[in-house]
């Protein structure tokens, strides 16, 4: 098994947005294609943006890359993400992925 740490930081006038964006489209498709989300949690940093976090499992590396491949090819998934991008004017500030 491998985990992947995948982070986020959101201003807080966004949160509401942004938490059903990851429920409504992020969420379903990483589960579609075979991620396990382990956990995802929230914490406000000192200057008050909102760190989120989530922690994905994976059968191994090779499985990572597969599933993220087809993610990533998802057109549908693609447009939405790129949708909800356009409408909050909001580009993220840190995403990072941790293997």
């Amino acid at each position: 098994m491998i985990y992947r740490r995948k982070m986020y930081n959101v201003d807080p006038s966004i949160l509401d947005d942004f938490n059903e964006h990851f429920n409504k489209t992020l969420l379903p498709t990483q589960l579609k294609y075979g991620s396990r989300l382990v956990g995802r949690w929230m914490t406000k940093k000192d200057n008050g943006i909102m760190e989120i976090f989530a922690i994905w499992e994976y059968d191994n590396y090779e499985n990572y890359e597969i599933i993220e491949n087809k993610v990533k090819s998802d057109e549908e998934h693609v447009k939405r993400v790129q949708n909800w991008h356009k409408k909050n004017g909001w580009k993220r500030k840190t995403q990072r992925n941790i293997l």
